[in-house]
């Protein structure tokens, strides 16, 4: 199959991992997922390998089966973005060489863990260039929070920019508002193709309107239809329709992004099995299962959104 080429923009749902009770990967649901998830009219690419696929428990052999589904599924419908994520750099090479000679379009580029306690910028640097001298693929950053030590100062962005040209977007989930508007303002740019891709999931409405080219989110397993019509309307200039779209995304949002965050994907879980389009929401540890009261919580955000199996219901009259 040729691979398709991809420019990092638009709307890039992250897609789930779904589990059999043993806690192995349920491919026939997967690819189930990935159909629901690509059919949506709208959406750019699908990423795998990420957050949202619980990567961090997945074994090199997994992943590399995970991808090669998403290819045999929806290869031929949308470009497939592939996590890069590995503590080390050496690792870190050989899953992208993988994902580029299995046909993914673009690696999403994970910050190493081991920066948890700090880091240098030419530790950074480094972390990149040897992904990008080993591929071809557009590399998409992914950073974090501002608050933390895996988040990547502005100068050290504006670095990884200028200096390695295969990076072509950012996955900016840096979670602070004014930090977030300079990076559209300053580093976004046509001359030389940089997209700033909203994650503030929590907060899109506002993120989108400071000119994002694109979101990437892990709740586009669940409401990618939203997010589409919600970027469009805002792409449109259309803030009344933003404005409504938003308000039946909000529900959602306080379902999917409340305290704990690492749970945000195990809620997303139960959202699909509450709509009938997962079979079993199980998590790897050391997720754990979430309590009654919880999912209760996620149906009533469901139905207040109207979503159903099939997607999101019109605009109520």
């Amino acid at each position: 199959m040729p691979r398709k080429s991809y420019d990092c923009s638009g709307v890039i749902p992250a897609c789930l991992l779904p589990l059999h009770d043993d806690l192995s990967i349920d491919e026939k649901s997967y690819r189930k997922h990935l159909r629901d998830v690509a059919g949506v009219k709208g959406v750019a690419a699908i990423t795998v390998n990420g957050h949202a696929s619980e990567v961090s428990s997945c074994t090199f052999e997994e992943q590399e089966m995970l991808l090669a589904s998403a290819l045999d599924e929806i290869g031929d419908k949308v470009p497939l973005v592939n996590g890069v994520y590995s503590d080390g750099g050496t690792d870190a090479v050989r899953i992208a060489r993988m994902a580029d000679q299995k046909g993914a379009s673009a690696l999403l580029v994970f910050p190493s863990n081991v920066f948890i306690l700090g880091s240098r910028p030419e530790m950074i640097l480094d972390h990149y260039r040897r992904i990008a001298d080993a591929t071809d693929l557009p590399l998409i950053i992914f950073q974090f929070p501002s608050n933390t030590p895996l988040g990547y100062s502005h100068e050290v962005l504006a670095r990884l920019i200028e200096e390695i040209p295969s990076i072509k977007a950012m996955k900016d989930g840096c979670g602070d508002p004014a930090r977030h508007e300079m990076t559209v303002r300053e580093l976004q740019s046509d001359s030389r193709p940089f997209h700033v891709l909203s994650t503030h999931s929590a907060w899109l409405l506002s993120s989108l309107v400071n000119g994002c080219n694109g979101l990437l989110s892990g709740a586009g397993s669940t409401i990618a239809d939203l997010q589409v019509q919600l970027f469009d309307a805002v792409k449109g200039n259309d803030l009344a329709k933003a404005k409504e779209v938003a308000a039946r995304i909000y529900p959602t949002t306080s379902a999917f992004y409340g305290a704990p965050g690492v749970d945000m994907h195990n809620r997303m879980k139960e959202a699909q099995v509450i709509l009938g389009r997962l079979p079993n929401a199980a998590v790897r540890p050391p997720l754990q299962k979430l309590g009654d009261a919880e999912i209760e919580r996620i149906r009533k955000a469901m139905q207040a959104a109207r979503i159903t199996a099939e997607g999101a219901l019109p605009a109520a009259a």
